[in-house]
């Protein structure tokens, strides 16, 4: 399947950020609990976790908070840095500040850490899957992106480059500051920068044909 360089519109698309209708509900959330399971997939493995993921273990060790306590507050921090390309957060915004935050603990304190490396191996390959998922199922909501991605999305409307790049970059990135900074690092870490974006834009080109389909 062919990747989408573009965040395609849906019926279920809202007109503004803050115009929530019942039907965006589901996908909203939907992907938001995938994207948080995935978050936590990834440290289950103890094999690395995602770069924001990394900078957050670190943060949660130096103030002894839970991770999703660390994750929910980097991305507050992380909302400051939208004011300067114009972007204003939405009702979906706030969800994943909250959503991912507290599904990514819950998944943390009840899905085992397995020792064979094959189910470990496993847990990474779901959670890059998830993820990618998720991210495609709320971006096309139209409430707003999450902290994150709406780096992503803007930058990506700015420099009119696509989102399967603009995330690869700010995934290194992130990668990088958070290894300077004492996260864990692992081959799952490396793989998740290398792969994220094109998990999304896969997703999106599914999204895109289902929609094709059923029109």
């Amino acid at each position: 399947m062919k990747l989408s360089h573009r965040i395609p519109t849906t019926p279920w698309r809202a007109a503004s950020t803050w115009g929530v209708r019942p039907r965006m509900l589901a996908p909203l959330y939907a992907g938001l609990v995938l994207f948080g399971i995935g978050e936590g997939l990834l440290v289950r493995s103890r094999l690395g976790a995602t770069p924001w993921t990394v900078f957050a273990q670190g943060i949660a060790a130096h103030l002894h908070v839970s991770l999703g306590w660390a994750t929910a507050g980097i991305s507050a921090v992380v909302l400051l840095m939208w004011f300067p390309l114009r972007e204003r957060p939405g009702f979906g915004t706030l969800s994943n500040l909250v959503v991912i935050a507290y599904v990514l603990d819950l998944t943390v304190a009840t899905v085992p850490a397995p020792t064979p490396m094959g189910v470990r191996a496993a847990y990474v390959v779901a959670a890059v899957g998830a993820i990618g998922i998720g991210s495609a199922l709320y971006l096309t909501t139209g409430l707003g992106p999450g902290p994150r991605d709406g780096l992503m999305t803007s930058l990506h409307r700015h420099l009119g480059v696509s989102v399967v790049y603009v995330r690869l970059t700010l995934e290194v990135a992130v990668l990088v500051v958070g290894w300077l900074l004492g996260g864990t690092v692992g081959v799952a870490t490396a793989l998740f920068a290398a792969t994220i974006g094109f998990s999304i834009g896969t997703s999106l080109r599914g999204l895109e044909w289902i929609l094709a389909r059923t029109s």
